[in-house]
């Protein structure tokens, strides 16, 4: 669906690790007041940069502007899943995977994205609850071994068993995530728009484990065994919990899509042929 016409605040969540994007935060703050927006960032990310416009909220954006590599827009979700704001990334880092623009050539085409409007690609995301606590992930779910020890992790799937895997762990993905942590552990690639999630086991000791591929309505309950010491569980890739022997966390779908902002319509597979050189011939490579 296209954005609303008229964009007045636009917010900026920067890498604040990254020199280059730290400097080319100043000059996006500067072309998009030059352009009639407002510029709002997060109250901390403020104290660092300086420069928000007077009286701009973020919780009132129009739209959040990453400005780093993957990982910083994962952050960014967080803030923007709850607040129905969409994200649109620009990418100083490697990969950019998640990202729409590239380095400082967005400098010049941001504002003219923000006259012009853009459209938006909603996106599945996840909620993991633990200890009573849930935690917001775009990309992954994992539950991992941090010791060496190896003991099963029982997976109930909608109240049924569905296995009991020895193994390092258990990465619970999203369509989206399907090409980050569950890809390098043999899970399958997943089209953005296709309604599942993705349960992969990492290093199973077994010869017969499988990812599963199951719908989003579905409540995934992973369980560490009474003798499963030293685990770790991680939403987007940082630590949000540690885990005892008995634990159990709950994976259900994110009450709210996450929304993208992007210049045409996504063409994934041409994405993944150019991002992760998918299906091209080895001589290519």
């Amino acid at each position: 669906m296209d954005a609303p016409a008229a964009v007045r605040t636009v917010a900026l969540y920067v890498d604040l690790f990254r020199d280059r994007a730290r400097t080319s935060a100043a000059t996006f703050a500067a072309a998009i007041r030059d352009a009639g927006y407002a510029v709002a960032l997060c109250e901390e990310q403020d104290r660092e940069l300086g420069l928000a416009s007077a009286g701009a909220e973020l919780e009132r954006a129009d739209l959040l502007v990453t400005i780093g590599g993957d990982g910083t827009l994962l952050r960014a979700a967080r803030i923007a899943a709850p607040l129905r704001i969409p994200l649109l990334g620009i990418n100083m880092g490697r990969l950019g995977f998640l990202t729409e623009m590239d380095g400082e050539g967005a400098i010049e085409a941001l504002p003219a994205l923000l006259r012009a409007g853009f459209v938006i690609d909603e996106r599945f995301a996840l909620s993991v609850e633990s200890h009573g606590t849930s935690h917001f992930a775009l990309n992954d779910v994992v539950v991992k071994r941090t010791s060496p020890r190896m003991a099963p992790f029982a997976l109930v799937i909608d109240g049924k068993e569905a296995a009991h895997v020895p193994a390092d762990g258990i990465v619970v993905a999203t369509p989206t995530g399907s090409t980050a942590y569950s890809l390098s552990a043999g899970g399958p690639v997943v089209a953005p728009d296709v309604d599942a999630f993705i349960v992969t086991a990492l290093l199973p000791h077994t010869l017969f484990s499988r990812p599963l591929v199951v719908p989003t309505s579905s409540t995934i309950e992973i369980a560490c065994d009474i003798e499963t010491s030293g685990v770790a569980l991680e939403a987007d890739g940082q630590a949000v919990d540690q885990l005892e022997p008995g634990d159990r966390v709950t994976v259900t779908r994110y009450p709210h899509t996450v929304l993208f902002a992007r210049r045409a319509p996504l063409d994934f597979f041409a994405l993944l042929e150019g991002k992760l050189r998918w299906n091209a011939p080895v001589k290519d490579r």
